[in-house]
């Protein structure tokens, strides 16, 4: 890792302050040592103004540069600290443009392929930024003045803002800067309110006064985490843009984006608007996070949220250093001090929420295609895997339920029978869930189809500048939009539901489409002229322009203009369809949603859209599940054996036994292509399927206990291994493998024709979850016997799992006993514990309506203590104990006192069997 080269140089000083949280004032000018728009030592300094000088003087042999020689102040700058000051995509910039915006233009060799490199127009060390005017102490920390004394290049800027400050947590600053004098629009999130100033805060917060910028620092280590000194502060308009240099290389976050878990810092740009396509790396996806979290030299992690929900672009650089530019709304920024990376998720949801409580049955396995054609087929298949007796907890169906691809509706003829069919999948202990999208058809003839009819009447959706319904093109053909900013939407859309639910009472929804995406840029008639769909900056969406295949930028909603609330749009589908869903069932929601924004875990989960059948997309699936769990979205997963594209039956096999392990399990297909549900496969592969498909419901207790304490405290459900070995440094690009919660480890084959896998095991002991073996790792590399029907799953030391004997639905597996896994550590001591309820009522732990349990092993006990319980523990027993990492053979076992039989085994696995335990009971279990 590179170390942070401390801010300290020779030369002039800015102005600056410094401010401690104990209410200190500022400091005189000129107090703080810091370099205002370069870093490095002095050494740094030299080697550069050397081969500086070298350059010049070649240039100067070999005819030089058109036009005056460089300022040397130009030539001070190192290629890697070097901020684009002409981000503009698809324009030549030449030295003339680059001058007239007052930055230096240096041309450097371009880099293979069509990456951008070094940019060629970046701003100069005295480039004018805001001045910090004034600085007064509030009860919760700081407000300044920033002055802007000369104006920067793009449109309306705005001179004068204001600064507010509070330290809100010992681990949380929130910065926010807007402008002094007038309103803007801020997203419609709620936040908590700090009450109180922190009183011992981890971190310090020093300010440069001229130019303006933030250095934050970690109090236990001297850690500079902020310092946006390195380049101006622009706040116009329509182009909002503050940079920091970042204290390492290891960034996570910024989604939502197809790539690897750890961003590459070599000059990438991350867009961040909401966009309908397969998942392509560098192109920007379904959702909008404009979130990262850093892992810092040693171990420690913050991370850093722009609350903003406008078009935006995050620029990364090799420096290391990262330039935040957004195109509307406020610089509204959350800084989480952590200091492990669990803790910096858990700070970021306590402002974000924590995400919902999903029922048990969302955590079974899910199987959807589009193209079953018919309930008639649906239901073959759903028949076919009880037949087999695989694992099904939910039967979805895709569009082709509908009549005409129209919401609220059936296809007379092809799903006639789609309300038995239903009627079967709950008889048998089965859900059902549908599609719905949020483009609603605006074609038929009036009086024949009530949901645009009606919401016509009631004025609910997008509206033109002109104040018409905006009209575009999705799957029934011309449609207009919901505006689920407005809240008698939300009522439009619950009668809607309430309507179907009469005729087909499905259980969950899945919300696709909600970019929301058109087939049309705009819509029938294109987008108006003006400064919202085509404004002075563009980020670097794909398709170039705001409106590609979505609505217009200047549509109006209720809440604001479409500028400003597109990346929210599924955010708020997703919250009236949880709604909705509540007030019909009385049940907890499962809602599925596309297109996400911070916060949603509330309401819904995601799944990663259209993937396609092939190896690569099943890897990216991991950093994708990952990323989502750094975002408070856990109930998520990809679509098992591809979406697009034909799988084969070992990337299938191999597909189910990695789904297997996501946290939101479907395996689902496009129409025209061969069906891929574990029913059509060989024997072999099928058995394969089924058996890992038993494997998760097996885990389910253990799955819905990290549920738990993901709703309860913002805990991840499925984790990097960076997150429980901060200080391992190999962990930290790892995203092959994942473990559910702190202790079980997957390592998935994902590449043809092998039998065997190489995995990274952490140090210490870990036990094969099958078997009980132990491997004793150093934190290495170790090759792993992975045949076709076989995942590698690893215990962890010191773990306790808690499992159940499976059936083919969760219904069915929550009523058979328990069998406790042990892991003893290498000390003997093991933990774990048990969420228990009913499974799908609301507020079972707001309301007590729970069981807790927590279990312990130390010194050869075995000790199980009920710390809450309720109705629904009475009904389920422990039967079986396992313990992995037991050295000596036992000579008896005493359950409360009294001898029980039981099994040891040569590779130290004690297993004592028909205990018959209620679960609302504690008890002790102790080998001697």
């Amino acid at each position: 890792m590179k170390s942070y080269q401390k801010l300290r140089t020779a030369g002039p000083q800015p102005a600056a302050c410094r401010v401690e949280e104990e209410g200190a004032g500022p400091m005189p000018a000129g107090h703080g040592k810091l370099a205002p728009w370069w870093v490095g030592s002095g050494l740094l300094v030299a080697a550069v103004l050397l081969s500086a000088v070298t350059v010049w003087v070649l240039r100067q042999v070999s005819g030089g540069w058109p036009g005056p020689t460089l300022p040397p102040k130009c030539l001070l700058v190192p290629e890697s600290h070097r901020f684009d000051c002409y981000p503009e995509r698809h324009v030549v910039v030449t030295q003339e443009l680059c001058e007239s915006r007052g930055c230096c233009f240096i041309e450097t060799p371009p880099p293979a392929g069509a990456k951008r490199g070094v940019p060629w127009c970046f701003y100069p060390p005295d480039f004018p930024s805001y001045t910090l005017e004034s600085l007064n102490q509030t009860a919760l920390g700081m407000v300044g003045l920033l002055v802007r004394r000369e104006k920067a290049y793009y449109p309306r800027d705005i001179e004068r803002l204001r600064l507010d400050v509070e330290f809100e947590t010992d681990t949380r600053l929130h910065i926010k800067i807007t402008d002094a004098a007038n309103p803007r629009y801020e997203v419609p999130l709620e936040v908590p309110r700090a009450m109180k100033r922190a009183e011992n805060p981890i971190y310090s917060l020093d300010f440069s006064r001229d130019p303006f910028g933030v250095l934050l620092r970690r109090r236990a280590t001297g850690t500079v985490l902020l310092n946006t000194t390195v380049a101006p502060l622009i706040f116009a308009d329509q182009f909002l843009q503050i940079a920091t240099l970042l204290p390492s290389r290891f960034l996570y976050g910024l989604g939502e984006h197809r790539g690897p878990l750890l961003h590459s810092l070599d000059w990438s740009t991350l867009t961040l608007w909401a966009r309908d396509v397969s998942p392509t790396e560098s192109f920007n996806l379904y959702g909008a996070h404009p979130f990262y979290l850093l892992m810092e030299e040693g171990g420690d992690a913050h991370g850093v949220f722009l609350l903003n929900s406008n078009a935006m672009e995050v620029a990364l650089q090799p420096a290391p250093a990262l330039t935040w530019r957004t195109i509307g709304g406020v610089l509204d920024f959350y800084i989480f001090l952590g200091p492990d990376p669990n803790m910096v998720i858990q700070q970021y949801q306590q402002v974000i929420g924590f995400p919902a409580m999903p029922p048990l049955w969302a955590l079974g396995f899910h199987l959807c295609r589009w193209g079953y054609g018919s309930s008639n087929v649906t239901w073959q298949t759903a028949r076919a895997m009880r037949n087999y007796q695989i694992p099904q907890d939910a039967q979805w169906n895709d569009i082709d339920y509908m009549d005409g691809y129209r919401d609220f509706t059936i296809d007379p003829q092809k799903f006639a029978s789609l309300p038995s069919l239903v009627e079967d999948l709950h008889k048998h202990g089965q859900r059902y869930v549908m599609i719905l999208d949020p483009g609603i058809s605006s074609t038929n003839p009036h009086g024949s189809y009530w949901p645009f009819d009606e919401g016509l009447r009631r004025g609910l959706f997008l509206n033109t500048t002109q104040g018409q319904p905006l009209i575009g093109q999705v799957w029934p053909g011309f449609t207009a939009f919901a505006d689920f900013s407005n809240p008698d939407t939300q009522q439009w859309w619950l009668e809607n539901l309430q309507r179907f639910h009469a005729h087909v009472p499905f259980d969950g929804l899945w919300i696709d489409m909600n970019e929301p995406s058109n087939f049309m840029d705009g819509s029938e008639d294109g987008c108006p002229p003006g400064e919202l769909d085509s404004p002075p900056y563009t980020p670097a969406v794909l398709g170039d322009s705001l409106s590609a295949k979505t609505v217009c930028a200047s549509a109006k909603q209720k809440a604001s203009v479409h500028y400003n609330l597109h990346n929210l749009y599924g955010l708020m589908e997703a919250k009236a369809t949880a709604s909705a869903l509540i007030q019909i069932r009385g049940k907890r929601p499962l809602v599925i949603s596309r297109s996400t924004f911070p916060s949603q875990g509330q309401y819904s989960g995601h799944w990663l859209g259209d993937n396609r059948s092939q190896w690569k997309d099943m890897y990216y699936s991991i950093p994708g599940l990952l990323s989502f769990s750094l975002f408070g979205i856990p109930l998520v997963g990809a679509d098992i054996c591809g979406f697009s594209g034909s799988t084969s039956e070992e990337l299938c096999t191999r597909w189910m036994q990695l789904g297997a392990f996501y946290p939101f399990a479907r395996n689902h297909n496009t129409q025209n292509e061969k069906a891929q549900d574990p029913t059509v496969f060989s024997p072999a592969a099928r058995t394969a399927m089924k058996d890992v498909l038993l494997t998760r419901y097996s885990l389910l207790p253990f799955l819905y206990t990290l549920f738990h304490r993901a709703h309860l405290q913002g805990d991840t459900v499925a984790r990097p291994l960076f997150f429980e070995f901060p200080w391992d440094v190999a962990t930290l690009g790892l995203d092959r493998q994942f473990l559910w919660g702190r202790s079980l480890l997957v390592t998935p084959v994902l590449e043809p024709g092998v039998d065997s896998v190489t995995g990274y095991v952490p140090r210490g002991v870990w036990y094969d979850f099958y078997t009980g073996s132990s491997v004793n790792s150093s934190g290495e590399m170790l090759k792993m016997s992975a045949p076709l029907e076989h995942l590698n799953l690893h215990v962890r030391e010191g773990a306790i799992l808690p499992t159940q004997k499976p059936e083919t639905t969760s219904e069915a597996t929550r009523r058979n006993p328990l069998r406790l896994i042990v892991a003893l550590s290498q000390g003997g001591t093991a933990w774990g514990d048990l969420f228990w309820d009913d499974g799908e009522s609301l507020g079972t732990f707001e309301r007590g309506s729970y069981s807790y349990l927590v279990f312990n092993v130390t010194q050869n006990i075995f000790t199980s203590t009920v710390l809450h319980a309720s109705a629904e523990a009475t009904e389920v027993t422990i039967g079986t104990l396992s313990i992995f990492g037991v050295r000596e053979p036992p000579s008896k076992v005493l359950l409360n006192g009294q001898e029980k039989p039981f099994s040891y085994l040569g590779n130290q696995v004690l297993t004592v069997s028909d205990l018959g335990l209620s679960l609302s009971q504690g008890f002790t279990l102790q080998w001697l």
